[in-house]
């Protein structure tokens, strides 16, 4: 009984590896165009939470339908967290292989505001799988904020992990295949659960 109970552990955490390995197949192919990177990324963070509790089996057909929910609602926002991501990206290489008085300045806000909209993003991946299927931009941005606010040392940590990945990327640009979109969902995934301390307070 006992070695039927640990085969069905390992079993079943096998699947759960599975599920999330073609979630991210499916967002590497669906993110291909510019337009539908962040509406695959919000749509397959709104799936991971099924992928891991195994609680619905059609997870593909879930996921592309979440992808039609995001992608209607957030196709123009995507664009513009893209090409943001971009500029801000060319701007912190610029600086930083720079000299001068300059040069430490402007990291000093660049670098800041990276980590703040990095936090800001995971803080809205982490509330998605709990939003309404009613919710705009405007009222996404509105529960990410607060998230943020709300636990804003774990989001720091999740932003460190996202930027190791990100170093790590550069070295083994191979990662890129296996993470690209699972690593930062699992990331927010972690932050939107409770904090032991938080479910001891309610429960007290």
């Amino acid at each position: 009984m006992e070695g039927a109970g640990r085969t069905n552990a390992v079993l079943s955490k096998l699947s759960v590896v599975g599920d999330l390995l073609m979630l991210q197949l499916v967002f590497l192919v669906l993110s291909v165009g510019i337009v539908t990177l962040f509406p695959a990324a919000f749509a397959m963070q709104r799936v991971v939470p099924d992928a891991i509790s195994q609680d619905r089996p059609s997870l593909l057909r879930r996921y592309f339908q979440q992808f039609k929910w995001a992608f209607r609602r957030f196709w123009l926002t995507g664009l513009g967290l893209y090409f943001g991501g971009v500029a801000l990206a060319f701007g912190l290489t610029f600086w930083a292989s720079s000299a001068g008085v300059a040069r430490i300045l402007a990291l000093a806000v660049l670098i800041p505001l990276t980590g703040m909209i990095v936090g800001l993003y995971l803080s809205a991946l982490a509330v998605l799988p709990t939003a309404g299927d009613e919710t705009t931009t405007k009222s996404l941005f509105r529960s990410a904020n607060l998230f943020l606010l709300r636990r804003s040392l774990p989001v720091a940590g999740g932003v460190i992990g996202l930027i190791t990945w990100f170093a790590l990327l550069s070295r083994l640009p191979t990662l890129f295949v296996v993470g690209s979109g699972l690593v930062p969902a699992l990331i927010a995934y972690w932050l939107s659960k409770p904090s032991r301390k938080t479910s001891e307070n309610v429960s007290i």
